[in-house]
């Protein structure tokens, strides 16, 4: 139990289970709102119209980094990243897919049905793209390649592996109820191009099932402008992928797209089968079929390929134990956003408020708060501010597979990514949770702060590979990330929804959206309690049993 005490007029005295947690000084009086402004206070400057959507690598993004490490050094944090100073740089190949020069069609019997870039399809700008492609279709139902879990859509009955060779593949979003969320998630990174390089298929095309899309087809179509990032050649790539073989990224040219969902039954035409059939069975998360579409793809991609360098920020707060502080509990978030882009609601700034400079602020709140602690934790914890987040945790993924710290003492990962103070604070829907043994602290001081902790509702919209907590997964360390949690069809529900459908990735999520800044600072304080128990618990975080992800953390 969490008590505090007021000892003097300007001392506020806490102590959870008999341990004195902190003393705080000259602000014992302030309200939960009063903190949630001193809060709200970095957002603003992190989301300023001024910083232009904060975009990787681009001076506004290196403006942003020299506040957050301002703020490191006036809190007394160690500079913890390369060559002595609180920088990590990462090295990035920018990829701009030139919508107006490049095309797509459907080829069928002869025929040939021209699609319209941005209303049919938009094409993948992340991975290294093929110039051009004239393939067979075929449908392969979820592609998930889970061999070990005995699922398998690479491989079936109906389409076998040898079918794939020279074609691109069409998949759906989503998968069948008896496999876990986490692990319909994990399918859809590395073991997906690998699965693809390994049979022969030359590109991948996704269909998002509405249920699981966060906004509309418009917004989806619009972000095609963004350019696309993958790590470097030259970035130490080749040596994360030796160490941590799920950090590996895909170098190799694939041709990818993603087709409107609204427009798929082109795809299904003729095959015998139709998308609605498709997406029904989707949305009731049964088993799909497989089967050859019977047409061709054709496509000419035109792009523009740059490089950029962008930096993580770390700062070190050393730990009071002798043994323990060798160990490490990482705090993070991502600073970077989309920048300037095509305009939604006649603007072209996307702020990125929520995403992510709240979580920004709540650590670099968190780091206050302990470097004035009277007691400090008894591991040392680690504040990094990732880069890169938006263009595929490519920031937290290069830290992870190059970390500033030796290999094997980073303890666990607590990451914020749009924690969501849009309504009071009841639950708290946490990613990872059911994957180890931080699922105790969180339900702890959960409950010392009336929270209900509770996993994701929703594993379609794949969150748990979204969030940069995952590069920690895949590189056997803990971790966690967590937003404000709802019950199915309450006011917060539509709340969190409405939020995703007009804020998510617009221009809308900017400085005059409403905020609970009492929420925010009741979940302030519930993080900076989390961080502290976990770095106060004398047995190591770790995977439980039952978890398939316990095989990465063998592997450290």
């Amino acid at each position: 139990m969490r008590i505090c005490r007021l000892v003097s007029s300007a001392v506020l005295v806490c102590v959870i289970s008999g341990s004195l947690i902190w003393a705080q000084s000259g602000a014992a009086n302030q309200s939960d709102e009063a903190m949630g402004k001193v809060w709200w206070a970095h957002v603003q400057k992190l989301a300023d119209p001024s910083m232009n959507g904060r975009m990787t690598g681009s001076e506004d993004y290196l403006r942003a980094a020299a506040y957050v490490v301002d703020q490191f050094k006036a809190f007394g944090l160690a500079p913890a990243g390369v060559d002595g100073g609180y920088y990590q740089p990462v090295h990035f190949d920018v990829q701009r897919v030139l919508a107006e020069k490049s095309s797509m069609s459907l080829v069928k019997d002869g025929g040939t049905t021209p699609l319209v870039l941005g209303e049919d399809a938009i094409l993948g700008s992340r991975a290294a793209q093929l110039g051009e492609v004239d393939a067979p279709l075929v449908f392969i139902g979820y592609g998930l390649h889970l061999p070990e879990s005995r699922y398998d859509d690479f491989d079936s009955t109906e389409v076998p592996i040898a079918e794939l060779k020279g074609k691109v593949v069409v998949y759906l979003n989503g998968g069948p109820a008896d496999l876990s969320g986490a692990l319909k998630s994990f399918a859809r990174t590395s073991p997906f191009a690998k699965a693809l390089r390994d049979a022969g298929a030359i590109g991948a095309i996704s269909i998002p099932t509405p249920k699981s899309m966060d906004f509309g087809w418009q917004r989806v179509a619009s972000s095609a402008s963004q350019p696309g990032m993958r790590l470097a050649i030259s970035s130490d790539a080749d040596a994360i992928a030796t160490k941590h073989p799920a950090l590996a990224d895909e170098q190799d040219a694939m041709f990818t797209a993603t087709f409107n969902p609204a427009q798929a039954e082109k795809l299904f035409a003729g095959s015998g089968h139709a998308f609605a059939e498709m997406l029904a069975l989707a949305d009731a998360q049964k088993p799909l079929p497989r089967f050859l579409l019977k047409k061709s793809v054709k496509a000419k991609v035109v792009e523009e390929i740059s490089h950029v360098v962008s930096p993580n920020i770390v700062g070190e707060l050393k730990g009071s134990d002798p043994t323990l502080s060798k160990q490490y509990v990482l705090v993070s978030a991502h600073l970077d956003h989309l920048g300037v882009g095509a305009p939604i609601n006649g603007k072209t700034i996307y702020s990125g408020a929520m995403d992510d400079a709240s979580g920004v602020a709540t650590v670099l709140e968190t780091a206050k708060k302990f470097s004035q602690a009277k007691t400090r934790p008894k591991r040392s914890i680690l504040f990094v501010i990732f880069t890169g987040e938006e263009k595929g945790l490519l920031g937290s993924r290069y830290y992870a597979g190059n970390p500033t710290v030796p290999e094997g003492t980073i303890d666990a990962d607590l990451n914020l990514d749009m924690f969501m103070p849009i309504f009071p604070l009841k639950k708290l829907h946490v990613q990872g949770l059911d994957e180890s043994t931080l699922r105790e602290d969180a339900k702890k001081v959960g409950a010392e702060h009336g929270i209900v902790i509770a996993p994701d509702p929703e594993p379609d919209r794949n969150s748990f590979i979204r969030t940069d907590q995952y590069s920690f997964v895949q590189a056997g360390v803990p971790a966690l990330a967590m937003k404000f949690g709802w019950t199915m069809g309450s006011p917060e529900y539509k709340a969190w929804r409405g939020w995703l459908a007009q804020r998510y990735h617009s221009t809308d999520d900017d400085l005059t959206q409403p905020v609970d800044l009492v929420a925010a600072a009741q979940f302030n304080a519930f993080f900076a309690d989390l961080a502290r128990a976990v770095a106060d618990d004398p047995v190591r975080q770790h995977y439980l049993d039952t978890s398939f992800f316990k095989r990465f953390e063998a592997a450290q």
